[in-house]
């Protein structure tokens, strides 16, 4: 070829070059201007900036915190206000503090995250086992009642131990078993053991529903096939059964590790007493003093090691999946016959629901009709916490149920988490729209995964992330720390990954055919949207309501760091007369929220047909 030839192919080839070029970049406007013109874009990206205020902004002033110089400490880190500072670190990590702060602490939450993963699996394994594959008598009763723990709060049993356990150590009333003559010691009655047993039966249901699940779908032909074969019972349960189950349970173990991170009232009654500390508990200790760096340092590390678990489980879910492909078409799940077995079976899933369930209730609601405590004579029974007047107390003079006080916490509780509930589902229902709707995929995928994050962060350190964001004025917006904003907001912000979770799949399974029918009609976006999305999703727009209403009303962690009396709500009420030792009070009102967060529960699963005894999330 001559060089004039090379020139020319050269010249042609830029030229082609650029035409294509220039013709992506007008497929490229073209598909912008379209997208522009599409309600689902100006929605989406209105949802993006509020989530993005919401939820990011937050984290990263949290995060900033902890290597910013907080005012009023310029001398002790060494630079003025606002400029980086590394005290905070060395402070929660290397100094001669650091122990108090920060080690004992992990050491203490790893402690307790480890006992409570063995007894959950210990005890949930066995039930699961056999709730699914035997013919243990009531199974279908004891499959929705031994969920019923994770439906409570967690703190309802700790305030149920330390009514039975509780010592002179810490003063006020006496525990029931020293009225009767036998002193616990501090071992049993504060600390690390009643910590471990009680999130060991409250996290127990994640195994339940995880492992039992997984084994429902198990195609039971395959240990037929390895005894046939000739394998023993523990060849097959550890070459065939656990290694398929293996991915399930690791999934629980992380998810209860997760939880056990964020934990703070079981923690705060029985472990603050005897100075057993947490992360959670520490971190709440150093806002309560002020101590704003070092709490930011604490909660980023609990944000972190929350990240890195529930990263983990979600890898774990993902080869979980493909486990779904060993039942199927003639698959079997044989029930094993219990033989004489079948009643101590039975007797042994009674006697967990007795002391997770039946024990705690039984002994909370005794507790608030008793004068003195593990008396049972008639005069020693009556009604005055409830209802009395004149009471002999300082700061509570009537029965709870004539307290202005628990009727403000109540109307806080339902205002609060009555509307961020309505506003997490109707934001999580357009989310879902948008996700599945919009032309520009990358927003989409940005909705879909920051709407995801909070589910990534235990709920204390998502509080701190609020508290450093709000506490102060920031341009237009006035400090909100102690108004019902801040809890509005934050609740918002903290369960729109349940919201947005049901709002996308509700959407995903919904066609564009109606939507297209009317738009041909000259129905506009707002009136397909009033008139044929929601009274078609109208079940999932309930379920992204419910959900996070039952989860606000029972929610500790959130509102302890942002409550403050005058916003107080039933949770924070029942910790506060935790903290003045009014036992019954106290009781009465944890009570309360139980039997919300139950029936709500009940009520959620009757109003969208779904059983949370199937399996998580169902």
């Amino acid at each position: 070829m001559s060089a004039e030839q090379t020139r020319i192919e050269a010249n042609r080839r830029q030229l082609v070059s650029a035409a294509n070029s220039t013709s992506r970049w007008n497929r490229f406007v073209y598909a912008l201007r379209i997208a522009v013109r599409e309600p689902t874009t100006i929605i989406g990206i209105l949802a993006a900036l509020l989530f993005l205020y919401l939820i990011i902004v937050p984290i990263v002033s949290m995060l900033s915190d902890a290597v910013l110089v907080q005012f009023g400490e310029e001398r002790r880190a060494g630079g003025p206000a606002g400029t980086f500072t590394s005290y905070y670190l060395a402070r929660a990590f290397t100094s001669p503090v650091a122990s108090d702060l920060f080690w004992t602490p992990l050491l203490n939450t790893l402690s307790v995250a480890l006992g409570s993963i063995v007894l959950s699996v210990l005890i949930g394994g066995s039930l699961a086992w056999l709730l699914s594959r035997t013919d243990m008598f009531a199974r279908r009763w004891f499959a929705t009642a031994l969920i019923v723990p994770y439906m409570l709060p967690a703190w309802t049993f700790a305030l149920a131990w330390t009514t039975l356990f509780k010592n002179r150590t810490t003063g006020g009333q006496l525990g029931w078993f020293e009225a009767m003559g036998l002193t616990p010691p501090d071992w049993l009655a504060y600390g690390q053991f009643p910590i471990t047993i009680i999130l060991s039966l409250h996290y127990a249901p994640f195994v339940i529903l995880l492992f039992g699940n997984a084994l429902r779908r198990f195609d039971s032909q395959l240990e037929d096939s390895a005894r046939i074969l000739g394998a023993k019972p523990s060849t097959v349960a550890m070459k065939i059964v656990l290694p398929l189950m293996l991915p399930s349970l690791l999934s629980a173990i992380i998810l209860i590790f997760a939880k056990c991170l964020g934990e703070f009232g079981v923690a705060y009654v029985l472990g603050l007493p005897v100075k057993f500390d947490v992360l959670a508990t520490s971190l709440y200790r150093n806002i309560s003093s002020r101590h704003v760096g070092v709490a930011a340092v604490l909660a980023g590390s609990i944000m972190l090691i929350g990240i890195i678990s529930l990263m983990v489980d979600a890898k774990l879910v993902k080869e979980a999946r493909r486990f779904v492909t060993i039942g199927g078409k003639g698959s079997m799940n044989r029930k094993a016959q219990l033989g004489i077995f079948r009643m101590p079976a039975s007797a042994f899933a009674a006697l967990v629901f007795a002391l997770s369930v039946g024990l705690p209730i039984l002994t909370l609601a005794l507790s608030t009709v008793m004068k003195a405590p593990a008396q049972f004579t008639p005069e020693n029974f009556t009604l005055d916490y409830w209802i009395g007047t004149d009471l002999h107390t300082v700061a509570l003079q009537t029965g709870i149920l004539l307290s202005p006080d628990l009727w403000n916490a109540a109307w806080n509780s339902l205002s609060i988490v009555g509307v961020a509930s309505v506003t997490s589902g109707i934001l999580g229902l357009l989310v879902g729209y948008v996700v599945v709707r919009t032309p520009i995929r990358p927003l989409g995928v940005f909705l879909r995964q920051v709407t995801f994050l909070p589910y990534l962060v235990p709920g204390i350190a998502f509080a701190t992330a609020y508290l450093s964001l709000f506490a102060v004025p920031r341009g237009p917006i006035p400090a909100l720390y102690g108004t019902v904003f801040i809890l509005m907001l934050a609740l918002i912000a903290e369960q729109m990954p349940y919201a947005s979770r049901a709002g996308i799949s509700a959407m995903m399974q919904l066609g564009k055919d109606p939507e297209e029918a009317a738009q041909v009609a000259g129905a506009g976006w707002f009136r397909r949207l009033i008139t044929i999305v929601l009274p078609i999703q109208k079940g999932s727009l309930a379920t992204g309501i419910l959900l996070p209403f039952i989860s606000g009303m029972k929610g500790l962690s959130l509102f302890v760091i942002l409550a403050v009396p005058s916003t107080d709500v039933l949770t924070t009420f029942s910790l506060r007369l935790v903290d003045y030792h009014y036992t019954q009070a106290a009781n009465a009102v944890v009570l309360i929220v139980a039997a919300i967060a139950y029936f709500g529960t009940v009520l959620g699963q009757k109003l969208t047909k779904t059983n949370l005894a199937e399996g998580l999330g169902g």
